[in-house]
């Protein structure tokens, strides 16, 4: 059950709220979380369990949190926007490439369902145990996850194709590796420079491309 918070509005009157709620009002008004199954994620994963202690109190803030060796949790609606586009669905096995905190890991794991499966992968040892100990504050989503360290830049062969592939970290180009291990039909997500895009795989060697411009992020740490 998560904690309440007393809230003084200018009208006097006080109320007890849920803040992850109002985080969720928040970006629902910003027009982020238009995927049912994305909302439902964020509503049963709490990110205030996947911050260090410190930042606990800023869990609910709209803003990015650091998370230790130059990495960050990101901005909540920059994480509902870009899993809205990314649209993961039950039974879909996933990669995702700099899992971080493992907050984004564990709503992938909450989405696909018993069926699916997320490929979490972060080149940073400590931050691998750190997103691998958050989760498993959720059982049930973290039997659905294989948390690997090591190098995103050539995707996990042995494991694709992949019906999504998902990054947090600013690429300087995308991996080709990337390419071939997506799965016909399937969807990419990930920040290029200061912009995000979306590539969909139409054929082998065929993807159609959206972008959205006006994002930062931590650059894509490799091996």
């Amino acid at each position: 059950m998560r904690k309440k918070r007393i809230i003084v509005t200018e009208k006097y009157w006080v109320t007890i709220i849920k803040a992850m709620d109002k985080l969720i009002a928040e970006l629902l008004r910003e027009g982020a979380l238009r995927n049912p199954l994305v909302l439902s994620a964020f509503t049963d994963v709490d990110r205030a369990d996947f911050v260090l202690p410190k930042y606990r109190a800023e869990a609910y803030q709209n803003y990015p949190l650091p998370i230790g060796y130059g990495q960050t949790i990101s901005q909540p609606y920059t994480v509902a926007f870009m899993m809205d586009l990314l649209d993961p669905k039950p039974g879909h096995k996933i990669l995702e490439a700099g899992s971080g905190c493992g907050w984004q890991t564990a709503m992938l794991a909450h989405i696909v369902g018993p069926k699916g499966h997320v490929y979490a992968m972060e080149i940073i040892p400590e931050l691998a145990a750190f997103g691998e100990k958050n989760a498993a504050k959720y059982p049930d989503l973290a039997r659905r996850i294989a948390f690997i360290d090591r190098s995103a830049e050539n995707g996990l062969p042995e494991h694709a194709p992949f019906d999504r592939i998902i990054a947090a970290a600013s690429l300087t180009e995308i991996p080709e590796a990337w390419n071939e291990q997506l799965a016909i039909g399937g969807k990419m997500v990930f920040p290029l420079r200061e912009s995000i895009y979306v590539l969909t795989k139409r054929s082998a060697a065929e993807f159609d491309k959206e972008v959205f411009p006006g994002f930062v992020f931590v650059p894509f740490v490799k091996r």
